[in-house]
């Protein structure tokens, strides 16, 4: 594998130049009816698909929309709707956990700031980020398995952890791109940048991208 070589910064403003020409209001796949059900979809989505998710949720959220009902419902009753995602049975009492934990501290709302989205059961720093910014607007980014790969093997941002490319990220992104950089890049890693076989040749980043530069430049398109 070729050195890596950390992108300049006419390179990542143009990056995301490119981005924003291409969609300029990205939006994320889960599909909710509210804040609680993202927040609820958002931690069903660990390790799980959000299409696998959404066909779990789309006749849940149709009756269960509030913390309230979620604990009418039960947690026998959510693994009936969740079975078919990885790891129900946990994440449905973390579901039922959080649940309680917001009628009881937050009036029922989901809360918008990080420590107390962290308080919650199933919600980690990853998570937190995606609702910060899904439903707070604020400029967070949640560094998954796609946004990482396309984070270090762009150049963007090279890190051993999830948390070094979140912070690099946040460092290196223009200001005016942070609020949608989150989307861009995910959705870039889950149908471009793909872990196997990168559609570099589908791919409108190609002038300023380092694994194109260095490693796909000299292989013929298929």
């Amino acid at each position: 594998m070729a050195k890596a070589r950390r992108l300049k910064p006419a390179e990542i403003e143009e990056i995301f130049r490119r981005f924003h020409d291409i969609e300029p209001e990205p939006k994320g796949e889960l599909k909710s009816v509210n804040d609680f059900t993202f927040l609820v979809a958002v931690v069903l989505s660990a390790q799980a698909t959000d299409g696998g998710v959404n066909r779990a949720t789309a006749t849940l959220f149709k009756s269960v929309d509030t913390p309230e009902k979620m604990l009418a419902l039960g947690e026998e009753g959510l693994r009936e709707y969740i079975k078919s995602i990885g790891l129900y049975r946990a994440k449905a009492r973390n579901v039922m956990a959080l649940s309680k934990i917001l009628v009881e501290k937050h009036g029922g709302l989901v809360p918008p700031d990080r420590e107390a989205l962290e308080a919650l059961p199933g919600v980690g720093r990853k998570t937190a980020n995606v609702v910060l910014n899904n439903i707070f607007g604020e400029s967070t980014i949640a560094v998954d398995t796609h946004l990482f790969r396309v984070g270090n093997r762009t150049g963007l941002a090279l890190g051993k952890s999830p948390y070094e490319v979140e912070k690099m990220l946040l460092k290196v992104i223009p200001a005016k791109y942070l609020r949608h950089a989150h989307h861009w890049l995910i959705l870039h890693g889950r149908y471009i940048c793909v872990a196997r076989k990168p559609k570099c040749f589908e791919c409108g980043l190609r002038p300023v991208c380092r694994y194109y530069e260095q490693v796909m430049s000299k292989v013929k398109p298929e």
